[in-house]
């Protein structure tokens, strides 16, 4: 079975360095999202770090409030 997991790969770009110091349920969570990641994909399960920024990325996308205030934002500009 086949699930629609909102990642499917994690882009190789070079990163901007932050420390990022989640909850212990937090890290767990993303460690079930790799392995599944990699159940699902067939590849080798990411490092849990790596989807912190496609997560937060996929986030922000999706959030039609934020997506509308900062299209108004930059016509403002």
């Amino acid at each position: 079975m086949t699930s629609k997991l909102k990642l499917s790969f994690v882009p190789d770009d070079k990163p901007v360095k932050l420390s990022v110091e989640p909850p212990p349920d937090v890290h767990r969570d993303l460690l079930d999202y790799a392995a599944v990641m990699a159940r699902e994909t067939g590849q080798a399960a990411p490092d849990p770090a790596r989807l912190i920024a496609p997560m937060i990325q996929r986030f922000m996308a999706t959030d039609r409030a934020f997506v509308r205030l900062r299209k108004a934002r930059s016509r403002a500009e």
